[in-house]
């Protein structure tokens, strides 16, 4: 076994383990945070099933986010759209057979990788362009942003540009899972590409990046707008009126 396909498996491992482990402990960080007040963003529903559209509608349409800033949504949506597909497409990879709706979606989950490049072209291009967000940004947003660019420009390189064994490559990745190591190819193209994802797993658990789970914690968006029907008491309040 090459001393670079033990590098990228234990890179791949580790990356992993603090991706799950770190992302886990970020959500109960979310759960067990007092939420004491109740305040629902309004106009808001105010019952569960009411509560559990709109969330739906905020995931899978950026509702508030459209309603704020049209173009901010555009690359946004665009982006994450674009993202879903090129992962349900990368599930190949650690499949065997390959899931029916999966083969269906490779040929959407290609091109969707140039609808993620501009989605990720837009948002950057925002961070400079608008005077208020060119203020507020941080190096950091700058290179998160950078990261998920290039992992798409590489992506797209292998597929265009510079073709590597995918062959190999996917029995790389299912020997990963089964921990069983394959050899690794060794294009410089699909080594960076590799890595920068990677990176994107270690970090993605401490960056601005983890924001999706935090929604469905958010008091202002989970909340029913029912403070005249039924009082609001944390969990913690809770404890305090027993005693």
């Amino acid at each position: 076994m090459s001393a670079l396909t033990i590098v990228y498996a234990a890179l791949f491992y580790v990356a992993t383990a603090l991706l799950v482990v770190g992302t886990g402990l970020k959500i109960r960080s979310y759960a067990r945070t007092p939420a004491p007040l109740k305040i629902p963003t309004t106009p808001a529903p105010t019952t569960r099933t009411g509560v559990a559209l709109r969330l739906t509608r905020e995931v899978v349409f950026f509702e508030s986010l459209f309603k704020s800033s049209k173009w901010t949504w555009l690359f946004g949506w665009l982006f994450h759209a674009a993202l879903l597909l090129v992962l349900v497409r990368h599930v190949r990879y650690f499949q065997q057979p390959v899931w029916t709706p999966v083969a269906l979606l490779q040929a959407f989950g290609t091109y969707a990788g140039f609808a993620m490049v501009a989605g990720l072209g837009g948002l950057w291009a925002r961070r400079f362009l608008v005077d208020r967000v060119r203020y507020i940004s941080t190096p950091s947003d700058h290179l998160h942003l950078a990261l998920l660019l290039a992992i798409g420009l590489s992506g797209l390189g292998m597929r265009f540009v510079a073709h590597t064994d995918i062959v190999a490559l996917k029995a790389f990745m299912l020997g990963l899972m089964r921990v069983d190591l394959q050899p690794l190819p060794a294009d410089p193209l699909l080594l960076l590409h590799l890595t920068l994802v990677a990176t994107l797993m270690i970090v993605f658990p401490i960056s601005k990046l983890l924001h999706a789970p935090g929604l469905f914690f958010s008091p202002t968006r989970n909340q029913a707008d029912t403070p005249r029907e039924a009082r609001h008491l944390a969990a913690w309040a809770a404890a305090l009126d027993k005693r």
